[in-house]
Order: structure tokens, then C-alpha cells, then sequence
């Protein structure tokens, strides 16, 4: 893939040089080495830091000083609009004659852009001896930004798997202690059930050693209770019924 201008040839593979109209050229390289350079900056993941390479070759006979590097997403239908700027690396660094200089770059595409197109804007600026600036697109086409690949698990979803087992663990929890309740409930219902023993009660009772004037006067008395009798009147009793006798 070629972009040509009056100033400059650019195009994007790994490390071949495209002759230019004038004294320099400009290569730009993956990070990666990757020969198709189409499939390299076609879809670019969200969330994930960018980086790419620009080789910037002096063939002429004066000094360039390459000053910086601009990087933005456009409106793919009309590359006027902006939709996000990243931050201009400022390299001012010279290239003299006959040399090569390459630069670095990075920006990372917001995670709300995926599955969108976007035009990709890198421009690079730099000037000459004599002060004349120049500004030459490196890169300027549509990509799209896709989901990265996080593998069999990705975030989102490992988290929604904690989410489901806390929510299960929360109820076990909670049947375990309806069911201890209910278990303690049922005991205590059972033990309030439970009949008190009297003993044994036997009525074959000898009454023949008990003298017959007591068992008596035991069989006259009401069923309440007798009240209590002072040791003088008893005395008096005894004696009156010793009289009697």
C-alpha cells in the first residue's frame, strides 16, 4: 500500500524504501515485522495500546529536522470531521544526509469504539534547512476497531461467573439455616409432647396393722384438709377419749 505527494513516497511494510519525488522518503513499519501491512493496521483491537514504527530516510543533500507526529480518528466519510485527537510526539530530531531515523508511536483506541470504522490519520511534520515545513499523511485510511481477544475467558465474563457462584453460595447458606430453624422448631415441639411418668401405683395395700379407730375417723374426714389443732387441744382429745373408754 503506497501514499505519494509531491514531498514524499510512504508506504507501510517492513523495511523496504519507496523512491520519492524529492529528497526523502518515508517508511512505515508494524512493531511486529508483519510483510502485509493491510492486514496489520485493518482492525485494530480496543483497549489495547498501538504501536507502530516510521522510518524517515534522508537521500538529499540537506539536513531535515523531523518535528513531530500527529495521530487522530476521523469520520470515514468525511475526513474533515474529527471524532478523537491522541496526544503530537515531539521528536525534533535531525536527520542529515544520507541518514535514517525511525520513530515510535503509541495510542491506545477507546473501548467504546469497537465494532466502528474509523478514519486513521497520522501525519508526521518536519522541515528543512532553511525552515520550510512540511506535513506528509503517513497513514490515512479507514481501520476498524474490533474486540481484543482475551482467549477462552475474557473479563466480563470471568466476572459474571464469580457474580453467579457468590449468588449460589449466598443460597445454600440461606437453605441451610431455614432448614436448621425448621429442625429446631420440630425438636421443640416434640419434647412438650412428651408424657411425665407418675410411677407405679399398686392397690393391694395391707391395712390390717393399722389400728381400726384411725382407719376411721381417716374414712369420717372431709377430702379438704383438716385444720391444724393446737398440742392442748389435742391432749384434752386424748383424754376425753381415754374417759370414754
Amino acid at each position: 500500500m503506497i501514499f505519494e505527494n509531491d514531498k514524499v513516497a510512504v508506504y507501510a511494510q517492513d523495511g523496504d524504501s519507496v523512491e520519492g519525488e524529492d529528497d526523502e522518503d518515508t517508511v512505515v513499519e508494524n512493531e511486529d515485522g508483519v510483510e502485509d501491512a493491510d492486514q496489520a493496521v485493518t482492525d485494530l483491537p480496543a483497549g489495547h495500546t498501538i504501536r507502530f514504527l516510521v522510518g524517515f530516510t534522508n537521500k538529499g543533500e540537506k539536513t531535515f529536522t523531523v518535528q513531530s507526529l500527529e495521530c487522530s480518528f476521523r469520520y470515514p466519510q468525511d475526513y474533515n470531521f474529527f471524532i478523537q485527537n491522541y496526544t503530537t510526539a515531539q521528536y525534533n530530531q535531525d536527520v542529515g544526509s544520507r541518514k535514517q531515523a525511525t520513530f515510535e508511536y503509541g495510542f491506545t483506541p477507546n473501548e467504546g469504539f469497537a465494532g466502528r470504522p474509523f478514519g486513521l490519520s497520522i501525519l508526521l511534520n518536519y522541515k528543512d534547512e532553511e525552515g520550510n515545513s512540511f506535513m506528509s499523511p503517513v497513514f490515512n485510511e479507514t481501520v476498524n476497531i474490533v474486540e481484543p481477544d482475551e482467549g477462552l475467558i475474557d473479563g466480563e465474563t470471568f466476572f459474571l461467573y464469580v457474580f453467579l457462584a457468590a449468588i449460589a453460595v449466598l443460597l445454600l447458606v440461606g437453605a441451610q439455616q431455614l432448614l436448621a430453624s425448621f429442625s429446631k422448631k420440630h425438636r421443640s415441639k416434640k419434647s412438650h409432647r412428651q408424657p411425665v411418668e407418675m410411677g407405679t401405683q399398686n392397690t393391694d395395700v395391707d391395712y390390717d396393722w393399722i389400728p381400726k379407730e384411725t382407719l376411721e375417723r381417716d374414712l369420717n374426714k372431709s377430702p379438704g384438709r383438716s385444720p391444724k389443732q393446737s398440742p392442748r387441744q389435742r391432749k384434752s382429745k386424748r383424754t376425753a377419749g381415754s374417759g370414754e373408754e
